[in-house]
């Protein structure tokens, strides 16, 4: 290794992660708003109910932007306290994708798919986040 330089310690399968995560998440994000249009229109949804979710996939936009930026910004910068709260903000951004898997009013079949793929991203975001966080850490600053 030449004088002065010093080795690359961001995750490149971690930043595919992410990468990949938005584009999903976006995706994700349009497919419910169409399935609430579906369901408020076709299924008797109480409205009570439908406000309430649609809230929380507001919130949930909110949250998922923010560990997304904050875990790109953190894998890219070798910053631990980014990735540490990209870490944070991943757990509320699961219990809101368990919610939509599970605890909806109605849950349909597309739904309940979309939502544990992305339960899937967010465990190996979870492993390389750890990881990346741990080398992070370990890393000699000067």
């Amino acid at each position: 290794m030449a004088p002065g330089s010093q080795p690359i310690l961001s995750s490149t399968p971690l930043q595919v992660l992410f990468y990949l995560n938005s584009w999903y998440f976006a995706a994700f994000y349009v497919a419910e708003i169409l399935m609430f249009i579906y369901k408020g229109v076709l299924l008797p949804y109480p409205s009570d109910n439908l406000v309430l979710d649609v809230v929380l996939l507001l919130l949930f936009l909110g949250l998922e932007t923010l560990r997304i930026f904050y875990g790109w910004k953190g894998n890219l910068c070798e910053r631990s306290l980014a990735s540490c709260a990209s870490l944070f903000v991943l757990v509320p951004c699961a219990a809101l994708a368990v919610y939509f898997l599970l605890l909806q009013t109605f849950v349909l079949r597309l739904e309940f798919i979309l939502s544990a793929v992305l339960l899937v991203f967010y465990g190996l975001e979870l492993l390389l986040g750890l990881l990346s966080v741990s080398t992070f850490s370990r890393s000699k600053v000067y």
